[in-house]
């Protein structure tokens, strides 16, 4: 009785995790691109044209605008997988007689060339078989250029315009930049206890298609980390543990000066802001040892009284303020940031100071390795 009623419980759909905005970007997709994909089409078909628009693409619609990020929406899928779907299905219908036969043959067939070309799109198969019962007018190869191919274009670029428009990134990205935090979901993953090609052993085992990619699960396996961590943490953000007192340097600002303020406050990194506080470099101890020529401690503080010195006169063979030292590529974070956020950034590229900016990226505060762990400390219970 229980194995019936858990074999029932499998015809109740599952909650779908996506707010009523996400449905409505999706359908009005839809919308727009099967509507412009129909007057294109018809456009280009002429006055008097009796099919332009192939009902496949309905079923194309709902992949491409509602779930972009499934492999089965890739554009590679819709093109391939509906123009192979469509000689298939044009080439049965020509050469096997009876209907019934050619139709499961078409789409059997269909399947296995989409397997072997990496191009699997459900729709796909309804292309094959509207080729077989469509008549004479679906029963020619034309239709495999017109519409199915022009149909598949047309559709596909309106796909890539509205989901990047509505910060879809499309087509799916096969790899990640390592993430928003700056940690690679290989690191996370290594942190459970498994590796990548664990998880691709798995998979294959599994021996069945899953509607996500392996990349796409590791993310999720960071981002439930990262989701782990705030839910122990609590809301803190990096305004509540930076420090608002922050010494900065401009581009023009000397080195000697520079090194000055270093010494003087006992810092290791002066953040280097324009006139409107916005960051545009960072410039710490390690530029002026590399640029100096630093890296032997033999002739250390002569090199170093050399390098800072200012040069008399008006020609220098050597750098002469901070913006020609600085590091210009500067990672930052967001006031409203989760302090999550920046344990990657510490712990995995080993960054010792972040810049802190508010919302129109202007310098308020800086962090550092001390306040980070300070923080952690006084918000972790030892049961954690």
């Amino acid at each position: 009785m229980s194995s019936l009623r858990h074999w029932l419980y499998g015809f109740i759909p599952q909650p779908l995790n996506i707010n009523f905005k996400e449905q409505l970007r999706a359908s009005i997709g839809a919308l727009l691109g099967l509507l412009l994909t129909s007057l294109l089409t018809l456009l280009l078909a002429g006055p008097g044209a009796t099919l332009w628009l192939i009902a496949p693409m309905g079923a194309s619609a709902v992949l491409l605008f509602a779930v972009p990020s499934s492999p089965l929406a890739q554009p590679w899928s819709i093109l391939g997988g509906n123009i192979l779907a469509a000689v298939i299905g044009v080439t049965c219908a020509q050469w096997i007689s009876d209907i019934s036969w050619a139709a499961a043959i078409a789409v059997a067939i269909s399947i296995a060339g989409m397997f072997a070309l990496r191009c699997l799109h459900p729709p796909s198969g309804a292309v094959a078989l509207s080729a077989v019962l469509g008549g004479q007018a679906m029963q020619s190869y034309d239709f495999v250029l017109f519409p199915v191919a022009v149909n598949s274009l047309l559709l596909l670029l309106t796909a890539l315009l509205y989901n990047n428009l509505t910060r879809r990134p499309y087509p799916h990205p096969a790899r990640q930049k390592p993430d928003q935090h700056g940690l690679g979901t290989r690191n996370a993953m290594q942190r459970f206890g498994f590796s990548v090609q664990d998880l691709n052993h798995v998979l294959k085992a599994h021996n069945e298609f899953i509607d996500i990619s392996p990349d796409d699960l590791e993310n999720l396996f960071l981002e439930t980390e990262m989701q782990v961590y705030r839910r122990k943490l609590g809301e803190i953000t990096c305004a509540d543990i930076m420090s608002a007192e922050v010494i900065t340097a401009e581009f023009g600002t000397s080195l000697e000066e520079a090194w000055g303020l270093l010494r003087r406050h006992d810092i290791k990194a002066l953040p280097v802001i324009d006139r409107a506080r916005r960051v545009i470099g960072i410039v710490t101890q390690i530029d002026f040892m590399k640029d100096a020529d630093l890296e032997l401690y033999q002739g250390f503080e002569e090199k170093l009284k050399r390098f800072i010195r200012r040069t008399v006169g008006h020609h220098a063979d050597k750098p002469e303020v901070v913006g020609q030292i600085m590091t210009t590529q500067v990672i930052s974070a967001h006031a409203q940031m989760h302090i999550v956020g920046l344990i990657p950034l510490i712990a995995q590229q080993g960054l010792h100071h972040i810049p802190v900016i508010d919302a129109e990226r202007r310098l308020v505060g800086i962090l550092t390795q001390s306040d980070l762990i300070a923080a952690l400390y006084r918000h972790v219970s030892p049961a954690d």
